[in-house]
């Protein structure tokens, strides 16, 4: 049986008006096209819907069941497709997001705010994970999209990149190397490096930084969270590098810390991630606009970058 929606509101038209051409003029179409329409439903259905005369239209028997109860179907069919169309102007709901510790610190809050003032009725979620755990969010569907370091393994996931940012050296201002006003990637060799673990994103490509420019190094402290790492570098343990979006935790020269920057250049993408081949719920693409926005705006402000 292959009966069309045109074909059931073409016979709903008749019906109600017991008239071919009125039933024409309400849904757009010619006579002829009408009796065509109303021939082929009986033909499928090898039912008489319709008792026809040279003045008028009557309903079978069979035609006044149908009325009744393919209005009904047909008036909830219609709720359903706009209350489904309505998705597209969505502003109302919670969209989850995970993303790794120093870009939950230093980027997400102020996406947050920025949400809260364009968006009132959207609820920005933040799931705070490492970044194999943010990762792992991300492809597990627990969160609607991530904000993460430029993961090595990405052929699942469509990537946006919103932010390029180097690293730099973060050392006591007493310290030998705070005396100049940059710093090669080389003259770590032999410093004692307090950095990052390997559960974060960026510390894979420190490694290969380190691995291209410096003979030899000695990591002497390997801790989860930058805090940890100025607080141990004010304490005499070594020094550090860290990406300049980590600066704004450092406590500034008051706290006897001093950044440089590290040459040559070398930056972490910062990216926003999701789940290749999902088209984002419109609501949610208007949380990734948000992060976006902020994640570009926020390099003019992020410290060191005066004059960039």
């Amino acid at each position: 049986m292959n009966i069309t929606l045109r074909q059931l509101r073409v016979f709903l038209a008749v019906a109600q008006q017991q008239n071919f051409s009125r039933a024409g003029e309400m849904v757009g179409l010619t006579q002829p096209a009408v009796s065509r329409s109303i021939t082929d439903l009986e033909q499928q259905l090898g039912l008489q819907l319709l008792h026809r005369s040279t003045r008028e239209v009557e309903l079978s028997d069979a035609g006044r069941m149908l009325q009744g109860r393919v209005a009904r179907v047909l008036d909830e069919l219609d709720a359903t497709l706009l209350e489904v169309r309505g998705l597209a102007t969505q502003r109302h709901g919670r969209v989850r997001v995970a993303s790794s510790p120093t870009l939950s610190a230093h980027l997400m809050p102020e996406c947050i705010a920025l949400c809260q003032q364009r968006h009132p009725g959207l609820q920005l979620q933040l799931l705070d994970r490492m970044q194999q755990g943010a990762l792992d969010s991300v492809h597990a569907g627990d969160v609607d999209f991530g904000v993460v370091i430029d993961p090595t393994e990405h052929e699942d996931l469509h990537c946006e990149s919103i932010l390029s940012e180097p690293f730099c050296l973060v050392c006591r201002a007493d310290h030998p190397l705070a005396q100049q006003a940059s710093v090669h990637w080389r003259d770590l060799a032999g410093q004692p490096l307090v950095l990052l673990d390997h559960a974060s994103g960026s510390r894979r490509l420190i490694d290969r930084a380190l691995e291209q420019h410096v003979q030899t190094w000695q990591v002497v402290q390997q801790v989860g969270h930058t805090t940890t790492i100025f607080s141990m570098v004010q304490a005499g343990l070594g020094i550090t590098v860290v990406p300049r979006l980590a600066l704004a935790e450092q406590g500034g020269e008051s706290a006897g810390l001093v950044h440089r920057p590290l040459l040559p250049v070398v930056e972490r993408q910062v990216m926003l991630v999701h789940r290749r081949h999902r088209k984002l719920a419109p609501m949610v693409q208007l949380v990734w606009d948000v992060v976006r926005d902020v994640a570009h705006t926020r390099w003019s402000r992020l410290p060191g970058t005066e004059g960039a």
